[in-house]
C-alpha cells in the first residue's frame, strides 16, 4: 500500500533536514523517503518540481508541495498538533521575515565556501554582516527562539538550522571563518541547544561525511567557475 506521505529528498540538504524534523515533531513518522542523487535527478524529481528541478520535495496523497519553508508551512496546517509557528500573528510575522533573510544570507555562505580569493572575502563579509544583525535583533530577547522552557522544535529553529550546523562544516571545508563565538555568543548558544535537542541530534547528517562532501563540492565548483 502507498504511503500518504512521500518525501524526496538529499542526505546533505539543510531543507531536507527540516522536513524530516518537522514531520517527526508533528509525529509523521510513517512515510516514504526517496533519497534522489541531485547530480543525476530522477524523471520523477523532474515531473513533481518542474520550476526548480531541486529537492525537497512533499507529497501529500494527490497533492505536491516544494520548497522547504513552504513545505513547513503545510505540514504545521496541515497537522495542527505540537505547532511550528507562533500562534501570535506578529510573532508569526517575525518568524517568516527572520526565515526569509536566512535564506538570502545562505547564498554568501555558500559562495564563501566555494570561491577563492576576494571573491570569497568579499561574500565571507557581506554574510558576517548579516550574521550581525540576527546577533544584533535577538541580543537579550526571547519567544521567537528556543523559549524558555519550550520543547518543541519549531519554525525558525528549523530556518535557521543551516546557520547552526552547516555553517561550520562550510567554514571548515571552504577555509573561511565567520561564526566567532566571542562576536556571536547568541547564535553560538543557539548552536549549542539545537545540536543537542533530542530530535534534531537523531537526524542530522554525520559532520565527517559532511565534511568530505562539501570539500569536493568547494574544489569542483571552483574548478567549473574558472573554466
Amino acid at each position: 500500500m502507498a504511503k500518504e506521505v512521500t518525501l524526496l529528498g538529499f542526505w546533505a540538504s539543510p531543507f531536507v533536514f527540516r522536513v524530516k524534523v518537522a514531520l517527526q515533531q508533528k509525529g509523521v513518522v510513517d512515510y516514504e523517503y526517496i533519497e534522489e542523487d541531485i547530480f543525476n535527478k530522477s524523471p520523477r524529481l523532474l515531473e513533481l518540481n518542474p520550476v526548480y528541478k531541486k529537492v525537497p520535495v512533499f507529497i501529500h496523497g494527490e497533492k505536491v508541495v516544494n520548497e522547504s519553508l513552504i513545505i513547513l508551512e503545510y505540514i504545521d496546517e496541515t497537522w495542527e498538533q505540537n505547532p511550528l509557528l507562533p500562534r501570535d500573528p506578529y510573532q508569526r510575522a517575525m518568524a517568516r521575515f527572520w526565515a526569509k533573510y536566512s535564506e538570502e544570507l545562505m547564498a554568501k555562505a555558500f559562495m564563501a565556501l566555494v570561491l577563492k580569493g576576494e571573491a570569497k572575502e568579499k561574500n565571507a563579509k557581506e554574510f558576517a554582516e548579516g550574521l550581525e544583525k540576527i546577533e544584533g535583533e535577538f541580543k537579550g530577547k526571547s519567544g521567537l527562539l528556543f523559549a524558555e522552557g519550550e520543547s518543541n522544535i519549531g519554525y525558525l529553529e528549523l530556518a535557521f538550522g543551516w546557520i547552526l550546523y552547516w555553517l561550520p562544516v562550510w567554514e571548515e571545508a571552504g577555509s573561511f571563518q565567520v561564526l566567532d563565538p566571542q562576536k556571536f555568543p547568541v547564535i553560538t548558544e543557539w548552536s549549542t541547544k539545537f545540536v543537542n535537542h533530542p530530535l534534531i541530534k537523531e537526524n542530522l547528517p554525520a559532520r565527517d561525511q559532511m565534511l568530505v562532501y562539501f570539500r569536493k563540492v568547494s574544489e569542483e565548483f571552483f574548478t567549473l567557475f574558472r573554466a
